[in-house]
This record gives structure tokens, C-alpha cells and sequence, in this order.
């Protein structure tokens, strides 16, 4: 159940009234209160501070928002959090209002420090903790995300965006970032075979490989392709091959989206930088991030790095290669997709798991949290690209099962457990 109005954190007049017409079209009571409660759950919980700027006075609103049980703001997150709500928006001032004060505030903090993926509260916000930084691991869809919420809005509001978005800082966050993914196109050694100079560096004593980076930090080694390398998977684990081909996907839609909105504002210079940056990344998707696989044909290969390694699997965190159509980058029938589509729906994805006891449970899963785990995320893009209605069915349906009767969705689930009652992050 939800929390009682007094203790929602933010409340939208239109997003209630959208949850109260749709519910009422379903029938099914379980998936009815599912349906209820993730669709409101972010309003409800995750609204961690608000300033809605004042009116008549340049004082732009920011929002924080923390993702789930974690009291920080991931880029990716925030973005995915508040980006189903952008059409309410429209009929409904404050939650206009509320997802401008993100558009800021991803601004305000990657001008500041644009290698992070995680941040902290800010410092003016009178709150604690008061440092800008909760995490540096840095992951090209974060900036991905950041381009998307800023274009989306913009898009549906262009005669209001300068009132309610801070254009100076968002111009210096959007420079920064699109030159610091161009310097992360280059090699890791030059054409005498000297080692350039790395720009982003993660280095941290931990338990787990995945929690650093190869090479003192800076990843594997690379060869320029025209796609950006990335140091970690929108999973927070450290990638093994630095070009990430999903994350890449999303970033080449991204950015051509960025630069139709620079070229509105005018912006030319750094939205043709843009714009060209997106055609490299594309390109060298399809040049250098595929595999011919001798089972199924052409596939995306899930990370490249320009030598001719390929790591065939997939994660379920999106940007992901099954979200590929829902990324904008390719058409869901397209035969690369959906020759990678059956390569990641069967056991030969190594992530990828099912009970063939029960069959209750099966999805794709994450080296994040381990074996036999699969993430209901997955389960829900699968439906989302899929056109085939009694697999879009069976979807909805292991949803609802992964619950345990909690009535949300958890990070992952392990696929051996009785209803789904064993599970990460709930």
C-alpha cells in the first residue's frame, strides 16, 4: 500500500488522477495495486528535497531525487524516475516545476563534476550530508541520461524552458560533457604506440573486481573506433571491455536529440560537435560491435574494444542490448536485433537464467548480484518490445509473481526461491 497523504514527499493533482483512470481499467487486483503503487511510488518516497524556485525573480527550482533505499541521486535514475511523468506535466504546474528542478540540478552537478554517477545532496540545501560527490564511478549513459530528461523537456515546452531552466549552467554542463566524450574516443596508445594521456581514472581497494578498473585504473585497452569507452555498466560494476555497445547506442540517440535542441537555441558550434559525435558512435557500433555468432547469425556483441574482442552477453540494466528499440536506436524487427534478442533470451547468454522445475521465474540477470538472479527489469523490457501478445502476457504475469506479495518490484530475484520470496534490494 501507499504511504498516508501526510507522508507522501510530493504530490501531483494529474498524476493522481491518470493512476485512478487507469487502475480503474484493470481488472486483475493484483497487477491493479502493482500498477498503483509503482506508478506513484517515486512522488511518494524518492523526493528527497524540492525548491521550487520563486516566481518573478531569476530563481530556478532544483529536485533531489534519491533512487529507492539509497540516499543519493543517481544520474540514470533520476532521469528514468521522473521521465514517465513529462505528459502530466502539462496539465499540472508543480510537477512541471518539480521535473525542471531536476533538469537543473543534473546540470548543476555534472558543470561541477561530470565523472560521477551518484551525487550527493547539495550544500545549499541546508541538508545533510553536504558533499556533492556519493559515488565517481563513470558511466557514459549518466551524461546519456542527463541529455535525455533536458531534451524531453525542452520538447514539450519550448516557450517555458528559459523560465524555469537555469540555460547557463545547463549550456556548461552540456559542453563539458559532449567534450569530455570526445576525448574518450581516443586510443588507449598512439600510432608510435606511446600511452595517451588517460582523462578518467577509477581506482578503490575493494572485495569485489568489479568495484574498480583494469590498467591502474583507466580500463583496458582500446582502439579507436568511434564509439566512447566508459570505465563502468550502468550496473556500477566495471566494464571488461571499455566500449560498452548499449551505452553507446544510447548516447548516439541522445546526442543527436541534444543537438536539435542546440541548433533551436542556438548553440551551433557545440551542437554540430554533437551531431558528428553521434554519426562516429554509430558507425563504429556497427563496424566494430557486432559478431558474426555461429548459432544465430549477426548479433551486438555486448562490449567491444576495437582489437577484435567481443564479449557476447548481456546485463539486465538499461541501456541494455534487449532495450535497443526502446533506446530509439534500432527497430525492434530489425534482423541484428532480433538475431541478438534470441542469443539473449536462451541459455547461451550466461546471464540469462530459468527454473525449468517451476518456470515460474526466468529473466536475464546481472554479474551485479550473482548467480541464478533474474531482474524483473529485464522481464519488463522484454514486453516492451515485444509484439506478440501472449509473451507481453506471460511478462505481466511473472511480474506480479517476482513480488512476494509485497506489492513492488525488487532489484532481482532469485529464480529457485518459493513466489519470489528471495530478493535484492526490495
Amino acid at each position: 500500500m501507499r504511504p498516508p497523504p501526510e507522508c507522501r514527499s510530493f504530490t501531483s493533482a494529474a498524476v493522481e488522477k491518470a493512476l485512478s483512470r487507469i487502475s480503474a481499467q484493470i481488472t486483475d487486483p493484483d497487477i491493479r495495486q502493482l500498477f498503483i503503487n509503482i506508478m506513484s511510488n517515486v512522488l511518494d518516497t524518492a523526493i528527497a528535497w524540492h525548491y521550487p524556485g520563486k516566481k518573478g525573480k531569476p530563481d530556478y527550482p532544483y529536485t533531489f531525487v534519491i533512487t529507492g533505499d539509497i540516499n543519493a541521486q543517481w544520474t540514470r535514475d533520476s532521469t528514468n524516475q521522473l521521465l514517465p511523468l513529462l505528459p502530466y506535466a502539462e496539465t499540472d504546474a508543480s510537477l512541471n516545476t518539480l521535473i525542471a528542478g531536476l533538469v537543473n540540478m543534473q546540470a548543476d552537478q555534472i558543470a561541477a563534476y561530470p565523472f560521477a554517477n551518484a551525487y550527493k545532496l547539495p550544500a545549499w540545501s541546508g541538508l545533510v550530508p553536504d558533499e556533492s560527490v556519493f559515488e565517481a564511478k563513470f558511466e557514459i549513459d549518466s551524461l546519456a541520461a542527463f541529455f535525455k530528461l533536458s531534451t524531453a523537456f525542452w520538447r514539450q515546452q519550448q516557450q517555458d524552458t528559459d523560465s524555469l531552466l537555469d540555460m547557463g549552467v545547463w549550456r556548461r554542463a552540456v559542453t563539458i560533457a559532449v567534450e569530455l566524450l570526445v576525448q574518450l574516443q581516443a586510443p588507449t596508445f598512439d600510432s608510435e604506440q606511446r600511452l595517451t594521456d588517460a582523462t578518467v581514472r577509477f581506482v578503490r581497494t575493494a572485495n569485489t573486481p568489479t568495484e574498480s578498473s583494469f590498467g591502474g585504473g583507466r580500463g583496458n585497452p582500446i582502439r579507436r573506433t568511434g564509439m566512447v569507452r566508459t570505465l563502468f555498466r550502468p550496473s556500477d560494476d566495471s566494464v571488461i571491455l571499455p566500449f560498452l555497445v548499449p551505452a553507446n547506442a544510447m548516447l548516439a540517440v541522445e546526442l543527436r536529440a541534444l543537438a536539435d535542441m542546440l541548433d533551436a537555441t542556438g548553440d551551433v558550434t557545440i551542437a554540430s560537435r554533437s551531431r558528428h559525435l553521434a554519426e562516429d558512435i554509430t558507425h563504429g557500433i556497427y563496424e566494430f560491435g557486432t559478431a558474426e555468432h555461429p548459432k544465430y547469425g549477426q548479433v551486438f556483441a555486448y562490449e567491444v574494444d576495437g582489437y577484435g574482442s567481443r564479449l557476447l552477453m548481456e546485463d539486465a540494466n538499461v541501456p541494455s542490448l534487449l532495450a535497443l528499440p526502446c533506446l530509439g536506436f534500432v527497430n525492434a524487427t530489425g534482423p541484428i536485433y532480433q538475431n541478438t534478442c534470441r542469443m539473449l533470451l536462451s541459455p547461451d547468454n550466461p546471464w540469462y537464467f530459468s527454473n525449468g522445475t517451476s518456470g515460474l521465474l526466468s529473466g536475464i540477470g546481472s554479474p551485479h548480484t550473482g548467480f541464478r538472479k533474474m531482474w524483473p527489469m529485464s522481464v519488463a523490457i522484454q514486453a516492451l518490445t515485444s509484439d506478440d501478445q501472449q509473451e507481453i502476457v506471460d511478462a505481466v504475469r511473472m511480474l506480479t509473481a517476482a513480488t512476494a506479495g509485497l506489492g513492488l518490484m525488487h532489484e532481482s530475484v532469485d529464480i529457485d526461491s518459493a513466489n519470489g520470496n528471495s530478493f535484492t534490494h526490495p
